[in-house]
């Protein structure tokens, strides 16, 4: 008789388990307390996948052997503390699709960056011809890629919410890009849990995996000082010189320098294509997680220097009457908007806010007494931004829509000024996720 899998959620990432599962010959079951749109409702019936929608029924999930668990749910809900009483592991998706993939795994976490490098690193080793699959929390599953694919090589983007269902899985190369607190409502407001879950990237590691890690970062620096790394660590820094294996700028010469085994990789900062000191270290993770799978330096070179970045992440949208209109809608936290300001140039009016999940605004505020002339609040609850803000700026608005906030902001930038969405929160009060609301500020820019 076939194991029993159960997946709960019924998106990207479950459907795609429920894919493989099935492909494998588990009896497979899908459980959605929410609504699944036709499109994974198509895939589940092309499939012939058993599921439910808009409801848990215990009977049907509580019977089986491995339950995998979507990201967004989170781990204390009571069907899965329920499977937990009863001692049913509950897996994340990229768990249970490593068991069954002969590919070399590179992983990135981090709070910040880890869209970015991912889709650099992914760039890098698709421009020089590797067969490569980019997936985690972006593009495609990981499960659905492992049951209709074939790949040598898999870039994954993964979250802490995914870290934390990875038991057995190893990840050839992990980098942290950098820990700040996040996400913290999912960790009893702890930032330790919070730590120790993106360390978790690091399971099961020997001298034979990798680890890339900013030695810039307090966090990063503090843990590995405290606790015995298995991997053989490689770092990298803006601040000081790495003195063989890694990665770091010379300041003198602002010039990026990669070393991976006494092969060096040197270039201008002003050669990258990704601009600001946050993307110095997203180019030079990238740069060694490509020499790491031995790319050829001329290749890595090249692809530095001609790389697109993600939608709503620093986006230009448009030039409107000498007013830069910018998309970060995918920074959700404080130390993204962080370094969006850092990068910036111009007189900024700031569109901030949505779902607040424990913002601390202090990490910004030198910044935005600094660069910010006006802030326009995007949110239901505007309180703790007002709070924050309303002594320091001179001038702060609310809006309830991204038209109405666009067209605030169209009134109070002047020539030479950039008008920046970086809303520091979640989407959730006003919009589907922070695509939509990356999409409904570009077409309010366009119809200006």
């Amino acid at each position: 008789m076939s194991k029993r899998v159960v997946i709960l959620g019924g998106g990207e990432s479950g459907v795609g388990a429920a894919i493989l599962a099935v492909t494998k010959g588990y009896d497979t079951f899908l459980s959605d307390k929410s609504e699944i749109i036709p499109k994974y409702l198509n895939k589940l019936n092309e499939y012939s996948i058993d599921y439910e929608n808009k409801k848990h029924s215990t009977s049907k999930i509580l019977n089986a052997d491995i339950i995998i668990k979507s990201p967004g749910i989170p781990d204390n809900v009571d069907i899965v503390n329920q499977a937990k009483k009863l001692k049913i592991p509950v897996i994340s998706e990229i768990e249970f699709a490593a068991n069954y993939t002969k590919a070399e795994l590179i992983g990135i976490t981090g709070s910040n960056g880890k869209t970015t490098t991912s889709l650099l690193t992914h760039h890098i080793l698709n421009k020089a011809n590797y067969n490569v699959g980019l997936a985690g929390n972006i593009g495609q599953s990981f499960a659905y890629q492992v049951a209709t694919t074939n790949r040598d090589y898999y870039v994954l983007e993964i979250s802490s919410y995914q870290l934390d269902g990875m038991f057995d899985t190893k990840i050839n190369h992990a980098l942290i890009t950098n820990i700040t607190p996040d996400h913290l409502d999912r960790y009893d407001y702890k930032f330790e849990n919070y730590i120790a879950s993106k360390f978790r990237i690091l399971n099961n590691h020997t001298k034979t995996e990798n680890f890339i890690c900013n030695i810039d970062d307090p966090v990063i620096e503090a843990f590995i000082e405290k606790n015995r790394i298995g991997s053989t660590i490689i770092p990298m820094s803006i601040k000081k010189k790495i003195s063989n294996h890694g990665a770091w700028l010379d300041n003198e010469k602002q010039q990026i320098n990669i070393n991976i085994n006494q092969n060096l990789i040197n270039m201008t900062i002003e050669e990258l294509a990704l601009q600001g000191k946050h993307n110095v270290y997203n180019s030079m993770a990238a740069g060694m997680l490509s020499k790491l799978v031995d790319v050829r330096k001329e290749s890595i070179r090249e692809s530095l220097m001609d790389f697109r970045n993600a939608e709503h992440r620093l986006e230009f949208v448009a030039k409107v009457h000498g007013v830069e209109y910018i998309n970060d809608s995918k920074a959700t936290n404080v130390n993204s908007v962080w370094y969006a300001l850092e990068s910036m140039r111009n007189p900024v009016v700031l569109i901030l806010g949505g779902v607040d999940k424990g913002n601390d605004y202090s990490e910004i505020l030198d910044l935005v007494k600094d660069k910010v002339k006006a802030i326009i609040c995007l949110g239901k609850d505007n309180s703790k931004i007002l709070e924050a803000f309303t002594s320091h700026v001179e001038m702060i608005m609310e809006s309830t829509s991204a038209s109405e906030a666009v067209n605030l902001a169209y009134k109070v930038a002047k020539k030479g000024d950039t008008v920046l969405l970086s809303p520091a929160c979640a989407s959730f009060d006003l919009f589907e996720n922070y695509e939509d609301r990356g999409q409904q500020f570009k077409q309010a820019v366009r119809a200006l």
